[in-house]
């Protein structure tokens, strides 16, 4: 049995919050390089050398990349033999969460009550994906989320019969709704199966997952590279003003599910595509 601190959790949740909102992942960064070199739209290009330009001063000013720093959220991986001391797990988190918006100058955009929405001033809670996993390790990612994408967001509920052209047209439906309002170029995770719940925590996960790599499905391996072709032929474009690249990715998760439903919810991310990961 393996014994860590939440000290530990507060500490690295903390510099990941930061580290996470000045520097994108490299496989996002190079998917933004790489639309640039493949958008035929003269304006197209120039939006993605801004999105460049404003990456790289990011980075090297230590300021956020967008000024909608996101809900943080927050996926475990709790080895079923490690031993957590110290505080309790979900306070560590938020507490980790809280020392992170305040020391990295982090926007707040966190709401204690939907209705009365009262601003918390910290950014807590965070939004919380447990799972325990065989092991002694920690794994810890952060993934924030903003809400201009977040908004465009969309769940259905296929019947078994509309299959798999049923969850293609869902895609294609909720990206053509987004159009401009996402910050195109986006990144698009899909999740189906499992519940009503369950199929949107798939399609926030799979934002998390590189876009350099595809799922391990070979169907599903296939679905992807062909919604991602399909979207990118609606000629949304980035910023919306037209252009081949209106996604960088798209990736998808699965589930078993029902036999009388088919969940689809398809989670749409602006290019900002926030995701780190730490083992502990």
């Amino acid at each position: 049995m393996r014994t860590i601190h939440t000290d530990d959790i507060i500490k690295n949740i903390k510099e990941m919050c930061i580290a996470v909102n000045v520097k994108l992942s490299p496989d996002v960064r190079n998917a933004i390089l790489t639309a640039r070199e493949n958008e035929e739209s003269e304006i197209g290009s120039q939006i993605l050398g801004q999105l460049e330009e404003n990456m790289d001063i990011a980075y090297e000013s230590k300021i956020p990349i967008c000024q909608d720093t996101g809900m943080a959220v927050v996926f475990l991986k709790i080895g079923q033999d490690l031993h957590i001391e110290g505080d309790n797990i979900e306070n560590a988190v938020n507490e980790g969460i809280r020392q992170g918006y305040e020391e990295g100058y982090l926007r707040k955009s966190v709401v204690g009550d939907p209705i009365i929405r009262k601003n918390t001033g910290d950014n807590t809670p965070g939004i919380i994906h447990y799972e325990i996993v065989p092991g002694d390790r920690l794994e810890i990612t952060v993934a924030p989320k903003g809400f201009g994408s977040e908004n465009m967001s969309r769940i259905f509920m296929l019947k078994p019969a509309d299959g798999i052209e049923g969850v293609k047209k869902a895609i294609l439906e909720t990206v053509e709704a987004a159009g401009p309002n996402a910050c195109p170029p986006m990144v698009i995770g899909v999740g189906i199966g499992g519940t009503f719940e369950k199929c949107a925590v798939l399609a926030k996960k799979a934002l998390t997952r590189d876009l350099d790599a595809h799922s391990d499905i070979p169907y599903i391996k296939d679905l992807e590279t062909e919604m991602l072709e399909k979207v990118n032929n609606l000629g949304i474009g980035p910023g919306g003003l037209g252009g081949r690249v209106t996604a960088i990715g798209l990736n998808i998760e699965t589930y078993p599910t029902h036999i009388a439903g088919l969940p689809v919810a398809v989670n749409i991310c602006c290019h900002v595509n926030r995701h780190i990961k730490r083992v502990l």
